[in-house]
């Protein structure tokens, strides 16, 4: 076991069997390389799920006094995978069926609720088990999860690490009055943890989608919402269909003698039937998305400043279909852009639209915002936007799906761009104490090394944070723990407790028990000290020397033994 982290992994001999009857997952598993045969001999195969859930559910944490599992995420393959490990776990045990385990991913019609349900922080509400595509590998907290089940192998260094971190989230009372949340458990079967050792910085995927592809796959994903919600509207499904037709259009009009269509010609001449686009599916947005949206190349006549245009408008109407909670920065970016347009008021085209230009700027437009009306301001300025200076126009090209699922609510008015790096990594930290090991430096508790790579997986390859070369030209090579403790300091109460038995041994005069709570109120703030300010100021105003004039020889080496222990739990065992 870890400190705070239990780690739990098949049998070697488990794995060998396994191995030699449906090989090794943690190659053949791997984005775009596994076969289906591959897939379905150790993904489908019942034997290995039914262990899997039976090795879970015998060696997982529980709460309630040992009564019950523990809040658990099984992070799945694919929405089938998800779908048979809830078939198997529901016939394996009838005593839980129906609503104990429940598939949370993106084509189930009541996910958004079943995660709120899931997350709760204060209660333990069904379903107890989450099985996840993708859908909660990222940016969800769960505080009550202890029990994380990779049954799926993964190749990002980055992600793997973000999906450890939904179990780092502090939970008070989770196991009893005044008995809190210190440690989960980490489920392995597909080899991730031997992968990463072999491949510290994991296989990256660095493939950037087009404009125009993401412009594509957006019509696609906004059109789908719609038509999906029966609350929609007619302006909003004529909308719908405007989009349906222009992906129609797209696959209809690709050149057949490329190759590369050549290579995908069956699923072509499919698309190219506008039969096919009535009751197109989520699945099939899936299988488009993956093999003819990356045909589509830009109009030759279409300006790239309005491409990147369509991608923001086309984002943010996406964003209020799906109510999302960061839509407000879709706003501050379009008010920024017709705003710099109110400029060049001079050009033809710009001064045909200022009377819409100017109704971006008011509040009360954006209060009746809606998709169709996104649509209209779209269509009407982003042929306008090659008219702005060079360092007011987009220059952020970001994937379609990160732009909506991995936004995050900023309640600071600046924004995170204009920060320096020093700001913003103080700031993640400060606003993230309750995180596991944060929380651990605050609290004087011993971290590991492998709770140190959690934290530096998010605060060295969360982009709007920074990278390692970030931290190294602002703070050298200062150790990541003392640097964390430097930024929250040392709980009070927790500094208190240190010197506790030294002060009460009963030996101290009035200077040294000052000097002492002196020590205490610097550490609170500063988390760490130096020995060697223990002889400057502000130490030095009960004595010229500092703690040696203060202390005897002996008592100089206790109070230096427990300055060091403090230190020392900021450091990584």
């Amino acid at each position: 076991m870890r400190e705070g982290i239990k780690y739990h992994a098949l049998s070697k001999s488990e794995k060998e069997q396994y191995e030699e009857q449906f090989g090794d997952p943690s190659q053949d598993d791997a984005p775009d390389e596994i076969t289906s045969e591959a897939l379905n001999k150790w993904l489908f195969n019942t034997d290995t799920v039914d262990k899997v859930l039976n090795h879970l559910i015998t060696n997982d944490i529980k709460v309630e006094g040992g009564d019950k599992l523990g809040k658990t995420i099984i992070f799945a393959k694919n929405h089938a995978h998800a779908l048979f490990i809830e078939e198997r776990f529901n016939k394996n045990y009838p005593e839980y069926a129906g609503q104990f385990l429940r598939v949370i991913d993106n084509y189930e019609s009541k996910a958004q609720d079943l995660l709120e349900v899931f997350v709760d922080p204060y209660e333990e509400q069904q379903p107890q088990i989450a099985v996840s595509v993708d859908m909660m590998d990222t940016g969800v907290d769960a505080p009550r999860v202890v029990n994380l089940v990779f049954f799926k192998a993964v190749k990002s260094f980055t992600k793997f690490w973000q999906m450890i971190g939904r179990g780092t989230r502090l939970c008070p009372d989770l196991f009893g009055v005044g008995q809190d949340k210190a440690y989960f458990a980490i489920f392995d079967y597909c080899q991730n943890f031997e992968f990463f050792d072999v491949n510290p910085e994991g296989l990256e995927n660095r493939h950037t989608k087009g404009l125009t592809q993401q412009i594509f796959e957006a019509k696609l994903e906004i059109a789908l919402a719609i038509r999906n919600n029966i609350n929609s509207d007619d302006n909003q499904r004529k909308l719908a269909e405007t989009y349906i037709d222009e992906c129609h259009q797209f696959i209809a009009n690709l050149d057949m003698d490329r190759f590369v269509v050549k290579a995908k010609m069956r699923m072509v001449a499919e698309y190219s039937d506008k039969v096919r686009w009535l009751n197109v599916s989520k699945t099939d947005c899936l299988e488009i998305n993956s093999h003819l949206s990356p045909l589509i190349l830009p109009n030759k006549d279409d300006d790239e400043r309005a491409r990147r245009f369509d991608v923001l408008m086309l984002n943010y109407q996406l964003a209020l279909l799906l109510s999302a909670k960061n839509s407000n920065r879709y706003v501050n970016t379009i008010h920024s852009q017709t705003k710099a347009l109110l400029t060049k008021q001079n050009i033809p085209d710009v001064a045909l639209q200022v009377p819409l230009l100017k109704q971006l700027q008011s509040e009360s437009f954006w209060e009746t915002i809606n998709v169709n009306r996104v649509d209209e301001v779209r269509v009407a300025l982003r042929d306008l936007m090659k008219y702005l200076d060079k360092e007011q126009q987009i220059n952020v090209i970001t994937h379609f799906e990160d732009e909506i699922g991995e936004g995050v609510d900023i309640e600071n008015a600046m924004p995170i761009s204009l920060k320096t790096y020093k700001e913003r990594v103080e700031s993640y930290i400060r606003e993230h104490k309750d995180h596991l090991v944060i929380h651990k430096l605050n609290t004087n508790k011993p971290i590991t090394a492998f709770e140190l790579n959690s934290l530096e997986s998010i605060l060295f390859h969360d982009e709007s944070i920074g990278s390692r070369d970030d931290y190294l030209e602002n703070y050298g090579d200062k150790p990541l723990g003392t640097f964390v403790r430097e930024i929250v300091g040392l709980d009070a109460n927790v500094a208190q407790e240190a010197f506790a038995a030294f002060i009460q041994s009963g030996h101290l005069n009035a200077n040294q028990i000052t000097f002492i709570n002196n020590i205490i109120s610097y550490l609170t703030k500063n988390g760490i000290i130096d020995k060697k300010m223990l002889c400057e100021a502000p130490f030095t105003n009960l004595h010229d020397q500092g703690l040696f004039g203060v202390f005897a020889d002996d008592e100089v080496m206790q109070v230096i033994k427990l300055i060091d222990d403090v230190n020392n739990n900021a450091m990584a065992a």
